[in-house]
């Protein structure tokens, strides 16, 4: 599925009129940053959905619902309403570096307001909630003082787009994200052993407190880079380990890697349904959230049957 998509989307216009030098063109500066954005950032989400699903042991827990995208949306607003014009240029620079900024102070907000609290993985998803809820906030007040282009841009950017990065902009997040996505595959094992408990966990030598800080900031460190280059995609981080977990299992040395297959195949059938449909450019996570109602309600009616 994977290369199918990835193919379609590349070679999306190797079978136009285009003449040849502005088909290499197309390719290069559109396509190509298109199919590694989707790959990237379907990967991040899924994979930092399926670790913070382990690590808080909440099978509700997502970079959306914990608050992780939201700081970074927020940062990401602000960026790209209050920089000057003579900075603008360095955008491409200044944004993932500020997503992951926001992506980590909301994280360790979240956390530390959480064990100050009850110290439960129930209350980091309350406070994520909260988090998110006064970020969205934030996000409203900021839409009374932009002007009518600025409220388009940036209505449509945090619906999620595949189709404003740059060459730039990759260069930055996806290193970070490759990162990200490489400590949480190294740590598999050990998130295997937190389905026993703290306890049972600690005695097989995993230092449960420093494992879950780090995994935390690993899934902001993603999700802020994914949020810089795509803007806030839905449920993505949600649906995805909760359907691989139905069908294979709760191994987290298969589903971690799998999560990313799948989560970059998902984006990657989004930006291809999106180049079939030039006519529109389509809200990313309007058609994540429509295809992913049904698939989640599925998967859990399923997990309930059984």
């Amino acid at each position: 599925m994977f290369i199918c998509a990835l193919f379609g989307v590349l070679s999306a216009v190797v079978f136009t009129d285009t003449p040849y030098e502005l088909k290499l063109h197309i390719l290069y500066q559109l396509q190509l940053p298109l199919a590694l954005t989707a790959t990237l950032v379907g990967a991040a989400l899924s994979v930092s959905g399926a670790t913070l699903q382990v690590v808080l042991r909440n099978p509700l827990a997502d970079p959306g619902i914990v608050g992780i995208t939201s700081g970074a949306s927020l940062v990401a607003a602000v960026l790209l309403l209050a920089t000057p014009q003579w900075a603008e240029n360095y955008l491409h620079y200044i944004l993932p570096v500020g997503c992951f900024i926001g992506a980590l102070a909301t994280t360790f907000i979240i956390y530390k307001l959480a064990r100050r609290l009850l110290g439960s993985s129930t209350a980091v998803i309350l406070s994520g909630i909260a988090i998110s809820t006064l970020s969205g906030a934030a996000i409203a007040w900021l839409y009374l003082f932009s002007d009518a282009n600025s409220l388009r841009n940036l209505t449509f950017w945090l619906m999620g787009s595949l189709y404003q990065t740059t060459w730039p902009i990759l260069v930055v997040g996806a290193p970070l994200v490759i990162a990200a996505l490489a400590f949480q595959f190294s740590n598999a094992s050990k998130y295997n052993r937190l389905y026993a408990g703290d306890v049972a966990a600690t005695s097989s030598g995993v230092d449960v407190h420093k494992l879950t800080e780090r995994s935390l900031v690993a899934c902001a460190v993603a999700v802020g880079a994914a949020v810089s280059m795509a803007g806030s995609i839905a449920f993505v981080g949600l649906l995805v380990p909760h359907i691989l977990r139905l069908l294979i299992g709760h191994n987290n040395r298969l589903l971690l890697p799998l999560c990313a297959l799948v989560g970059a195949s998902l984006l990657l059938l989004v930006a291809l349904c999106s180049e079939l449909t030039r006519a529109i450019t389509l809200p990313v996570s309007m058609i994540t959230a429509t295809l992913g109602g049904p698939l989640l309600i599925w998967a859990l009616l399923k997990g309930q049957l059984r």
